[in-house]
């Protein structure tokens, strides 16, 4: 099995144990990991069609969790711009990728329980899995989460533990519950394994576009798992020279709640001073005012020769009824990227559809409540 590995300060630590983060400087894991040999796109016919396709990519193989996830499609918006519409998954999120990958964990360290935290998305799928896992499972969620998430979450059998404040105030009672003996921290953030599962998204690109990738790639940004799964991607595309050169990634994040756009536009290396809390916005997913890999989000941007850009909330509503009439009904986090870059004609990009709106429902017009 790979090995943890701090990016900041090198400590190292062995998979197999329960330690959520560097003991030394409290800050999440990287995986030491490289994939066992080159992808080929025509090896991939009549393998299992769902994620674990890519299995010389992937730290973990022989999953007994997977729900068949993956394998999502790519569709068309424009003559420019297509979409992935990972609200097909499962649980109807993207982040079924890489909680099938923290179950898959968990299931075979056998702990006492496992914890989590989110917005809503996250916390649904790791409860769906760990149930398809047979795992003891509490979810912790701000107050304020959308009702139908905490519906889902439930659904799955999970402990549900709403706490009162913002989502950072989520996270330090989730992270206060994994330092517990016997317990196994299931976090889309620290841990690792989750970006390794996220990945697969760009793999999946690559191969549906005959082993190539688009000019550019748009994603949501809050605590940022899916870009850097998607930076992780592309990385080893290119050590394994299946592509030339990476696409941009274009990270959008609500203008109500954008610390990282802000510290990538004043050319910071990462997030300083304290953090407001998160303003009120439709983008529930993305709203963090601190994420724990700020730097390494903003170094992939960078490195990619991509940018940052935000969103109002008037945009969001307007792209969750122009996708809606497009035929996609779209949870509002799930359309910033839409919004965003959705009138682009000077190079190909693919944003992701990466929730269902049945999780949040259409976006009520103030105006029109007022």
């Amino acid at each position: 099995m790979a090995t943890y590995l701090c990016p900041q300060d090198g400590t190292r630590a062995d998979a197999t144990s329960l330690t959520w983060c560097c003991p030394v400087c409290r800050g999440p894991w990287d995986l030491d990991f490289e994939p066992d040999a080159p992808l080929s796109v025509n090896a991939l016919a009549g393998r299992v069609n769902s994620l674990w396709r890519y299995e010389e990519v992937l730290p973990l193989s022989s999953p007994t969790t997977s729900l068949g996830e993956g394998r999502t499609p790519l569709v068309p918006l424009t003559g420019t711009v297509s979409a992935k519409l990972d609200f097909l998954m499962p649980t109807l999120s993207f982040k079924d990728r890489g909680a099938v990958m923290l179950a898959e964990l968990a299931r075979r360290l056998s702990p006492d329980r496992v914890v989590a935290d989110s917005s809503g998305n996250a916390g649904t799928a790791v409860a769906a899995y760990c149930a398809r896992a047979g795992l003891p499972c509490t979810v912790y969620v701000p107050e304020g989460t959308s009702p139908k998430k905490t519906e889902q979450i439930r659904a799955h059998g999970a402990r549900l533990e709403i706490v009162p404040g913002d989502r950072e105030a989520t996270a330090q009672a989730a992270r206060a519950a994994a330092d517990s003996p016997g317990t196994f921290y299931a976090s889309h953030v620290f841990n690792p394994y989750f970006l390794h599962g996220t990945k697969t998204y760009v793999y999946e690109m690559w191969e549906d576009l005959g082993g190539k990738l688009p000019d550019a790639i748009a994603v949501p940004v809050g605590n940022g798992t899916l870009l850097l799964g998607a930076a992780l991607a592309t990385a080893e595309l290119l050590a394994q020279g299946l592509i030339d050169a990476p696409p941009a990634l274009i990270a959008v994040q609500a203008e109500a709640v954008s610390p990282l756009a802000t510290a990538f536009h004043r050319g910071a290396d990462g997030q300083s001073g304290r953090a407001a809390s998160a303003a009120p916005t439709l983008a529930e997913g993305i709203a963090i005012p601190r994420p724990p890999r700020a730097r390494q989000i903003l170094a992939a941007v960078r490195e990619s020769g991509g940018t940052f850009l935000t969103v109002t909330e008037d945009q969001i509503r307007t792209a969750q009824r122009d996708l809606a009439a497009r035929g996609f009904y779209v949870e509002t986090t799930g359309v910033a990227c839409w919004a965003a870059v959705g009138d682009w004609t000077d190079r190909s990009v693919v944003v992701p559809l990466c929730g269902a709106g049945l999780k949040t429902g259409l976006a009520s017009d103030p105006d029109a409540l007022g």
